[in-house]
């Protein structure tokens, strides 16, 4: 912790603040986010396909808004983040409000469209504020999200027996104040091509041209399919093992007690060792791994020995994710040069939602044939297998000799998250 706290120390004042806000993004979401699932099936009463089409879908429709990201690196990082969280304001408020699916597709849009705004924006602005400590600052930016993980939760297990749109009211109250914090806060910052009369699709081209980068956002859209089940497939079955809401928090306070912990020496011990393209293939095999406990023979007991498998698999899930996000969001940046950064993360974006649709009806479609026929663990067998073809395609990618081999200063990881 004291590692994270000097590398937060040593940030600009921009990046102090963008950090925050991932901490207080991250919270305003998981307030809801994993009691979403458990609310649209045991209280609305849809059906578990149509879940997973409706949580993929908040994910896809950030990839179809993606050109806005775009946008940011014509008109600057800061107005694409206030519109943002604004949005996503409205979608939070709308998942507590609205009962009917035509109104949950439209609240899932509208979280889609805020996230394709600040998500590639936030990225962008703090690649190019720590352009020479970028993969420092993505450790950090992981850590702060871990915080957020931390608090959401709790915050939400307290709230929700209020009901859950109040739930959702709150949640929609923070992403107004991070909204208002970032208009007052947050200097001016000009992306690469401010001021640029090149039309919106000549950048998408240079970045879907870019064979090397689509290369490597392809391979990687695996890995969202498998963290995205951290709100999909591991909640429902917490839910399924134990029948309460107590599991579906703990899953997040584990993931974000590790992150908080494990961060900074992790990402220390793996730059040392290896070059970002090893690190990110050993973190998609070790994602992979930990779908293996719940394969197993399940335990006998009450329902805290039922969900140890849940907890274990939910950490060594976290391990991977914490090994693979600093160096992917390094990556895309390096690859992206002096190009549009923001064009960069908002196609990466894009194939990022397409992983988290195809991840959650994968995982839908193998849950109800794992019922029919009676086998446990074909979900998470099938998520097994994504991984291992995902690490084995950026295999080849990384010995292609294309991608950023660079290491950290040992300056510089003295202080990486």
């Amino acid at each position: 912790m004291i590692a994270t706290v000097r590398g937060f120390m040593s940030m600009g004042r921009p990046a102090k603040v963008l950090l925050i806000n991932e901490s207080g993004e991250t919270a305003g979401l998981l307030m809801l986010a994993p009691y979403l699932a458990d609310h649209l099936t045991h209280r609305i009463g849809l059906a578990v396909w149509l879940v997973g089409i409706l949580l993929g879908l908040r994910h896809f429709s950030e990839g179809l808004f993606a050109f806005v990201g775009t946008l940011g690196d014509r008109v600057g990082y800061k107005p694409m983040l206030v519109a943002g969280c604004g949005l996503e304001a409205l979608g939070c408020a709308l998942f507590g409000l609205s009962t009917s699916v035509p109104w949950l597709i439209g609240a899932a849009l509208f979280s889609g469209l805020a996230r394709a705004l600040f998500v590639p924006a936030r990225r962008a602005y703090l690649a190019q504020v720590e352009t020479d400590r970028k993969v420092e600052a993505f450790a950090l930016a992981s850590v702060c999200r871990r915080v957020g993980l931390l608090i959401g939760p709790l915050i939400g297990i307290l709230l929700v027996d209020a009901g859950f749109e109040t739930l959702c009211v709150a949640a929609a109250g923070v992403f107004a104040a991070l909204t208002l914090a970032q208009w007052w806060l947050l200097p001016a910052c000009s992306g690469a091509h401010a001021g640029s009369e090149r039309p919106l699709w000549a950048e998408w081209r240079d970045a879907l041209g870019d064979r090397v980068f689509i290369a490597f956002a392809t391979t990687m859209f695996a890995s969202y399919s498998l963290v995205y089940q951290l709100t999909f497939g591991l909640p429902i079955e917490v839910r399924h093992v134990s029948g309460g809401r107590g599991g579906i928090t703990a899953l997040f306070v584990l993931s974000a007690l590790l992150g908080l912990v494990g961060q900074v020496r992790l990402t220390q011990w793996c730059e040392r060792r290896w070059t970002p393209g090893q690190v990110m293939v050993r973190g998609l095999i070790v994602m992979g791994v930990a779908f293996v406990p719940l394969m197993l023979p399940p335990p006998h007991g009450g329902p805290l020995i039922r969900l140890l498998p849940i907890l274990l698999c939910a950490a060594i899930l976290t391990v991977g994710t914490m090994m693979v996000f600093p160096f992917e969001m390094a990556t895309i940046a390096d690859l992206a040069g002096d190009r549009g950064v923001g064009t960069y993360y908002s196609v990466n974006n894009l194939l990022s939602g397409v992983g988290a649709v195809f991840g959650n009806l994968l995982s839908a479609a193998a849950m109800g044939l794992s019922r029919a026929l009676n086998v446990a663990g074909l979900p998470w067998l099938v998520l097994l297998v994504l991984s291992v073809f995902s690490a084995t395609a950026l295999t080849f990618v990384n010995r292609s000799g294309r991608l950023p081999t660079g290491r950290l200063a040992e300056a510089q990881v003295g202080t990486a998250p």
